[in-house]
């Protein structure tokens, strides 16, 4: 069964948009005090009297959509629709306030359509509603898709000029005062701000990349940088504010601010960085770092953590091997011997007491005494003097 439209139905609903838009002054000062009590309209840069001109050109365009399918006037309706996103998303409109203000204009319309219209106009209203609501629903849909591309060129945009910046930073190695500002400015923090930085290549740096996706996707609170550059990828992220507990050793206070999606990836860390213009020899020292990860590290590798292998790859590369020299001094050693005396002697670094070695060891305390004096013996390595017993830390590392 199919519905035909008489001639006194168009002629009517011709009568009907008439009428609508000779209201549009009307329609736009009811869409400006309405969308005005959205919060982020009325704190936006949009002025009440953009508004309010917008209002009307959006009105006019959707009511000459009423009169019927041409072609021009559905087109232009569109090409408006498509500017007013892009304008919206540069005047920083969220997303959902946006949504908010363009459903407005179906129930303006059509509350005015209602106000506008006799009894008898019932039946025709009725068979027009879901023009009203196709017109009013292309516009918002092109406004929503417009103000989308927009806002992701916009990010995009401000993204490579962030990346651009931060390279000049981290290109330079003592950043000048200005350059340091620059960056800072550019990146929306203070040039004074206290950092953590990672570092890695190969399948961790990858790995890095991917946290630094996910974790600007998922945080507001906390901004993170990435920059890559010789194979190495490299995060870093302003710290929180806040005096650190005392006592806390360096570590202790910086970890609850290793960013969660960075902690089990093997990588170079420098828990506090002083400043940007202290990134890229921050940057450094992570590398160095990275390179000294072994297979058993499961995450971040600090200074304060590896600072003896640290020690001991720089020592090997001025081409002095503490290991070998130790190896060397405990060749007399006999049967399982070298081994016992190995695990003494680190046991003891590690807590510094006989009577605690001891008792790790299951041992007399006279035993481990023997031990220490039998490995003096043969290394000549005093491990009371604390500059002889680094060595040791060193070569073992």
């Amino acid at each position: 069964m199919h519905n035909f439209e008489s001639p006194g139905d168009a002629f009517r609903w011709s009568e009907l948009v008439d009428q609508l838009e000779g209201r549009l002054d009307i329609l736009a000062q009811a869409f400006t005090a309405r969308v005005r009590q959205i919060p982020e309209y009325g704190e936006s840069q949009v002025t009440v009297l953009e508004i309010r001109d917008t209002a009307r050109e959006t009105f006019r365009r959707l009511i000459h959509g009423l009169r019927g399918p041409a072609e021009t006037a559905r087109d232009g309706l569109l090409d408006f629709a498509s500017d007013l996103g892009s304008k919206r998303a540069r005047a920083g409109i969220p997303p959902e306030s946006l949504t908010s203000a363009v459903r407005l204009d179906f129930s303006i319309l059509w509350a005015d359509l209602l106000e506008i219209a006799a009894p008898q106009d019932a039946g025709l209203l009725a068979s027009r509603v879901d023009l009203v609501w196709r017109v009013v629903d292309e516009f918002a849909t092109r406004t929503h898709m417009s103000y989308l591309t927009e806002r992701v060129r916009m990010a995009q945009e401000e993204s490579s000029i962030q990346h651009e910046f931060i390279a000049r930073l981290f290109n330079q190695s003592t950043p000048s005062a200005e350059t340091s500002s620059q960056v800072g400015a550019a990146l929306g923090i203070g040039p004074e701000v206290r950092c953590g930085l990672v570092a890695a290549s190969g399948e961790a740096g990858a790995r890095l990349h991917a946290a630094a996706t996910q974790f600007g996707a998922a945080q507001r609170r906390q901004k993170i940088f990435l920059h890559e550059s010789g194979g190495n990828t490299y995060l870093f992220w302003p710290l929180l504010p806040g005096p650190p507990a005392a006592g806390r050793s360096r570590d202790a206070r910086s970890a609850p601010q290793l960013p969660p999606l960075v902690a089990d990836i093997p990588c170079g860390y420098v828990p506090q960085v002083h400043g940007l213009r202290g990134l890229p020899a921050a940057a450094r020292t992570a590398e160095s770092l990275a390179a000294l990860l072994r297979p058993g590290d499961a995450g971040p590798l600090s200074a304060d953590a590896a600072w003896s292998r640290l020690a001991q790859q720089n020592l090997q590369d001025a081409g002095l091997d503490l290991a070998a020299q130790l190896e060397e001094s405990l060749e007399e050693c006999r049967g399982g011997e070298r081994e016992r005396l190995r695990e003494t002697v680190q046991h003891y670094l590690s807590t510094g007491n006989i009577t605690a070695t001891a008792e790790q060891l299951f041992c007399h305390r006279n035993t481990i005494l023997n031990r220490l004096n039998r490995f003096q013996e043969l290394t000549g390595i005093d491990l009371t003097i604390p500059a002889q017993a680094a060595r040791l830390v060193v070569a073992w590392a």
